[in-house]
């Protein structure tokens, strides 16, 4: 008989965690009554938009970045990505003293290219309707003899994430389920890991937007599914398929995928400032807008939820969220 090593363990979530002692911000947890009586549950809110660089990413990304050998480390990084881990990869290399280039879309939030370039990263551009971002990361790679470190199909950038649960989990004891965004499925599969490592029982929930259900429909066959690149406002999850590594952990560890629209999305973004006062991007609200949605489906009592990110800049915030504020 047979078995297949996890590409990621509990160890691997612990000892990243220690990696990231003093380098990554140890996060609050917040509650809110009125969140608790309009949801019917104990809601434990991980708040990652107030982590290094707006969002969870600086976990994964520094936590590779950091076992590269100097030699890698004198060449510099290579990442692809539509924002939040563009930013986080910029920022680990700038913490390591090495350089990155990122390929980012066009139409990427203008905010996230600006953070992207401000921490120092070159940005190549593409369209991401026509193009292959691997690809061209990969190439620039080659020529110029970067390291690539993508933003989730890598067993240390899924440790990194997980260490948001694990703080989570560590803050607000045990819980009874964990809703997490779901795009690449890093978060996922880092947190699950955590979790279900720590607590066997507890339930994962993931939250796709509407257009972009890769990961729903994949663990419905069994198999990843690809679908057209969702246009949705939850530019995180915009993506048409799930992770390799990322789905071998969750086929396994997910109990279940939510799915929110947009109004839904905005309405969560908007609920966030007016009665939590934090600001959280379109994709971070993905499973917040579940919970007030009930999409999440019927709650347990302890429900914990990663609040992924908060880079979303004042004129976007204001056009998404404006008519309600």
């Amino acid at each position: 008989m047979t078995t297949t090593t996890p590409p990621v363990t509990l160890d691997d979530v612990r000892d990243a965690a220690e990696r990231l002692k003093g380098i990554a911000h140890h996060t609050p947890v917040l509650r809110s009554r009125t969140l608790d009586e309009l949801v019917g549950a104990e809601v434990h809110l991980k708040c990652e938009n107030f982590q290094r660089a707006g969002a969870f990413k600086f976990r994964g990304a520094y936590n590779a970045a950091s076992r590269l050998t100097p030699g890698q480390l004198s060449r510099g990084i290579a990442s692809y990505s539509s924002g939040n881990h563009a930013q986080a990869v910029a920022l680990a290399a700038r913490e390591l003293g090495t350089t990155a280039v990122i390929v980012m879309p066009e139409d990427a939030p203008p905010s996230k290219r600006a953070a992207t370039a401000g921490y120092g990263a070159e940005i190549v551009g593409y369209d991401r309707y026509t193009g292959d971002r691997v690809a061209i990361a990969e190439a620039l790679a080659a020529e110029r003899g970067l390291t690539v470190i993508p933003p989730y199909e890598h067993p240390h950038v899924m440790a990194g994430q997980g260490t948001a649960a694990l703080e989570l989990l560590e803050e607000a004891g045990e819980l009874d389920a964990i809703l997490t965004p779901v795009g690449g499925g890093g978060l996922m599969a880092g947190s699950a890991t955590a979790a279900k490592g720590l607590h066997p029982g507890i339930r994962m929930i993931g939250v796709e937007p509407e257009a972009g259900d890769d990961t729903k429909r994949s663990l419905e066959a069994g198999r990843r599914i690809s679908i057209p690149v969702p246009r949705t406002i939850a530019d995180g999850q915009a993506l048409p398929t799930p992770g390799e590594l990322t789905f071998s952990v969750n086929r396994r560890l997910v109990d279940a995928i939510a799915l929110v629209g947009d109004d839904a999305i905005r309405d969560a973004m908007r609920f966030a400032f007016e009665r939590l006062k934090m600001v959280v991007e379109p994709s971070g609200a993905t499973p917040l807008a579940a919970l007030l949605t009930g999409r999440a489906g019927p709650l347990p009592r302890r429900v914990g939820v990663i609040v992924s990110g908060g880079n979303v800049d004042a004129g976007r915030f204001a056009e998404l969220c404006g008519s309600g504020l």
